[in-house]
């Protein structure tokens, strides 16, 4: 499994690129990606990193509901996997 970085042009200001999750392992998702990942840069030049999620009303809210998540409710896995993107788009920037 890795991450594939996409930049493209004419996005919207503060995103760096969009994120992949490509699967090369042995088994039914080999060959398959996972897209809707991207990372964005705050205005004080930290980068993060947002998920797929779907947005909907509860009353007046706006509240999101996140495509990837813990099979058993581990409350911190998203910020494990987060971390992996961040840490593979460091090195991405390192090599170039």
């Amino acid at each position: 499994m890795r991450v594939q970085f996409v930049y493209r042009e004419n996005g919207p200001e503060r995103l760096e690129c969009d994120a992949e999750i490509v699967f090369e392992e042995e088994g039914p998702l080999s060959g398959m990606k996972l897209v809707g990942f991207a990372l964005w840069k705050s205005p004080e030049g930290e980068f993060y990193v947002t998920f797929p999620s779907r947005a909907f009303g509860a009353g007046n809210e706006r509240r999101y509901f996140d495509y990837l998540r813990s099979a058993d409710a581990t409350p911190g896995d998203s910020k494990r996997v987060k971390s992996w993107i961040l840490e593979q788009f460091q090195a991405t920037r390192q090599a170039a």
